[in-house]
């Protein structure tokens, strides 16, 4: 397993070294497709992103691309597939039920799924455009997840091997998605969303 990480490092400082100053450029663009693409992996272009330009400026820059593409993802969904969805579903309870549930879902709530390192933000994207969520909502709390997220991947790529071999990992990880969680209810209320 340990191999496999370090084969994925030493390619990413190769694409690194043989791109140059167009590897983040190809990083941001990649980052923007991902929130739309669910096969392209945001931890490798943040990766990138870190080793090239540092981790301060890296971060800076992955965490607004990431937040661009699921703003993008979001407006794309919302006014060329929702309609078509609403159609096909109006007669489904169940469905219905559970996208009114992402609806209504709170900042909190979002900023907490957007903040865990695996969680898909395609499907997030892609259910909170469909539910029709609020956007200033939508945006609040991806900006606010995302920023932890980043971070998380910004760190683990930078130094993959000693994260994998550091339980404390995962303890960092949990009091990301609590910040993440009391910094998007401080803002709920502060702003009324």
């Amino acid at each position: 397993m340990i191999q496999l990480f370090e084969m994925i490092n030493n390619l990413i400082n190769s694409t690194i070294n043989y791109l140059g100053i167009y590897g983040p450029i190809l990083g941001c663009f990649l980052i923007l497709c991902e929130s739309v693409l669910p096969i392209l992996p945001l931890a490798v272009f943040v990766t990138l992103n870190c080793m090239t330009f540092g981790v301060f400026i890296g971060f800076i820059i992955s965490w607004i691309f990431t937040c661009l593409g699921c703003a993008m993802a979001y407006k794309l969904f919302n006014k060329k597939v929702r309609f078509w969805f609403e159609r096909k579903t109006k007669d489904k309870e169940k469905i219905n039920k559970f996208m009114d549930r992402i609806e209504n879902a709170s900042v909190a709530k979002l900023a907490m799924i957007v903040a865990v390192p695996f969680t898909p933000s395609f499907i997030v994207n892609v259910a909170s455009s469909l539910a029709n969520m609020d956007f200033k909502k939508f945006i609040t709390g991806i900006c606010i997840g995302k920023l932890f997220l980043v971070y998380f991947w910004g760190f683990i790529g930078t130094n993959l091997i000693q994260s994998l071999t550091n339980p404390i990992i995962l303890i960092r990880v949990g009091i990301m998605v609590i910040i993440a969680y009391l910094i998007s209810t401080f803002v709920t209320k502060k702003f009324d969303l």
